[in-house]
């Protein structure tokens, strides 16, 4: 991974973050939050991957649902944000939608991504800063503006 600080002014910066063949890219991206000290953020990409690991939120049993890629796919869009996790660490919730090679599309909550050959993506900070809590209808840590 290597990454370049390509625009700041009044607190916002953004930053090229560009991953190889053979990097993880959410543990890319969680090592880079926490290196620049990242704690509001919005971030796009493209690119292709080996594998991935999507999941997708089931709000019965309120548990993700895995759903394994073992192919060569293109990184059609990828969205998502950074902020304060409940345990004071930068969190990542990135979405996906992966292509494959007869055109059809994968999408889910991203989970792992095995990078080749490049993922390219563009981190926004904003200067303010968000957290994370605990939401007990879903179980699940939500951005709370609010905080």
């Amino acid at each position: 991974m290597k990454s370049k600080l390509i625009y700041e002014s009044d607190g916002q910066r953004t930053y090229a973050v560009v991953m190889a063949a053979g990097d993880e890219a959410m543990s890319c991206l969680e090592q880079f939050a926490r290196e620049v000290g990242l704690s509001a953020a919005s971030l796009t990409a493209i690119g292709a991957l080996r594998s991935a690991e999507l999941a997708y939120f089931d709000w019965e049993t309120k548990r993700y649902l895995p759903i394994p890629v073992e192919d060569q796919v293109e990184v059609a869009s990828l969205i998502g944000d950074i902020a304060i996790g409940p345990d004071g660490k930068p969190a990542i919730h990135a979405h996906v939608v992966l292509g494959t090679r007869t055109g059809s599309a994968i999408a889910g909550h991203l989970k792992k991504a095995n990078v080749r050959p490049t993922l390219e993506v563009i981190v926004t900070e904003s200067p303010a800063h968000l957290c994370k809590r605990h939401d007990p209808a879903s179980g699940l840590a939500l951005i709370d503006p609010a905080t």
